[in-house]
């Protein structure tokens, strides 16, 4: 590190200026990726949520509660401590933020390897949820990305931290990355908000495709052995895209075009 980089560091000007900037491009994502939970089919009326930690700061982003998903945009996310209260002053400050954000604010204090965080009322995955019934784990899909069964956490009500309790209880020493709270539905966690909406979206298939397995007989686990290679080699991979992304410098040129802040797949 340079005399310049150390420099920065400790001017609140500059690190100010960070933040902003992080804060701003975590808005964007969050506000984009609850498109996907539409376009998944993954979520019903406003139900369900997607947060972004803020990378470098002690806050995270969160949509607001009960806003409908067409309205939702970078400017009406909410920007929250890591105790879950609202950053008075920055925009969509004046609204609620989202029900489940206790919630998600434990998990952020208590997993910081985490990134990111999304909740959905997903058909098949909230089925197995009101059983109370883990996911067994007899697809590849399944261990490629959560490296065995999918875990039920115990019920929970809505509006305090239980659930994120019980999110970091049941995925501590797991190396699942969704849980089933049970009767609640599914949380997914991620390096990223965007990868943890993968997860979503692959726990549902995966649900979905067990329940109907199922119906035709039963159905066996993979071996240990062949769910660890496969999960091991997809964490790899994921990895090395991750590096990649960091490290690839952006394209001079030509300016890709982008959508406005809100989404278009709703």
């Amino acid at each position: 590190m340079g005399a310049g980089d150390a420099a920065e560091l400790h001017d609140p000007y500059v690190a100010g200026v960070k933040t902003e900037v992080a804060v701003a491009r975590v808005r964007a994502d969050v506000a984009a990726l609850h498109g996907e939970l539409v376009r998944y089919g993954l979520v019903v009326w406003t139900g369900g949520n997607v947060s972004g930690r803020v990378p470098g700061a002690d806050l995270f982003v969160i949509k607001p509660s009960g806003v409908s998903y067409d309205d939702l945009a970078p400017e009406n996310m909410i920007v929250c401590d890591l105790d879950g209260q609202v950053v008075e002053g920055t925009p969509g400050s004046s609204r609620a933020p989202s029900s489940d954000t206790a919630a998600h604010a434990f998990v952020y204090r208590n997993l910081p390897e985490v990134g990111g965080i999304v909740h959905t009322h997903s058909t098949y995955a909230v089925a197995w949820a009101a059983r109370g019934e883990e996911i067994p784990c007899t697809i590849v899909a399944a261990a490629e990305e959560f490296g065995g069964p999918v875990p039920v956490g115990p019920f929970a009500i809505v509006g305090d931290d239980s659930i994120g309790r019980g999110i970091v209880e049941t995925l501590r020493d797991s190396r699942s990355r969704a849980v089933l709270m049970r009767s609640h539905g599914p949380f997914t966690i991620g390096q990223t908000p965007r990868d943890a909406v993968r997860a979503a979206v692959v726990l549902e298939d995966v649900a979905r495709t067990v329940h109907i397995a199922r119906e035709g007989g039963a159905v066996e686990p993979l071996p240990a052995e062949a769910i660890d290679r496969l999960h091991e080699r997809t964490r790899s991979l994921d990895h090395q895209t991750t590096v990649e992304r960091r490290v690839t410098p952006p394209r001079r040129g030509r300016r890709s075009e982008k959508t406005s802040g809100r989404t278009a797949d709703k």
